[in-house]
């Protein structure tokens, strides 16, 4: 895949894994879950240039997309994802609470999804 698709691949499958977690199918949302994982390990075998390409889905419209891509972006782009995340932490529901957690990790320090 290229980098684009990889790109593409994280953005379908977080916003897929949200609607089967609406319509309460845990077993395909984790499916998705693993694709866009390996979908980032992929992005993050290309180093800073991957996580520019990712950068690109914090202005995504779909909100779940921009709150899981802010999350992996963290340690990369942390002045960005920060106001993505803390912008969607405001609202309410489960994409707020996901935002809200991401947060607390980062402060609390035991956030460790892009390690350097």
């Amino acid at each position: 895949m290229t980098v684009d698709q990889l790109v593409r691949e994280f953005g379908d499958c977080v916003s897929a894994q949200s609607k089967c977690i609406e319509r309460g199918d845990a077993n395909a949302g984790n499916d998705y879950a693993q694709r866009y994982i390996k979908a980032f390990e992929k992005l993050r075998s290309h180093g800073d240039a991957g996580r520019d390409a990712l950068a690109i889905l914090m202005d995504d419209t779909r909100p779940d997309v921009r709150v899981m891509s802010a999350s992996f972006l963290l340690r990369y782009s942390e002045e960005k994802a920060k106001a993505v995340l803390q912008q969607e932490a405001s609202k309410s529901g489960l994409i707020a609470f996901g935002a809200q957690q991401a947060l607390e990790r980062w402060q609390d320090g035991t956030w460790a999804l892009d390690p350097a």
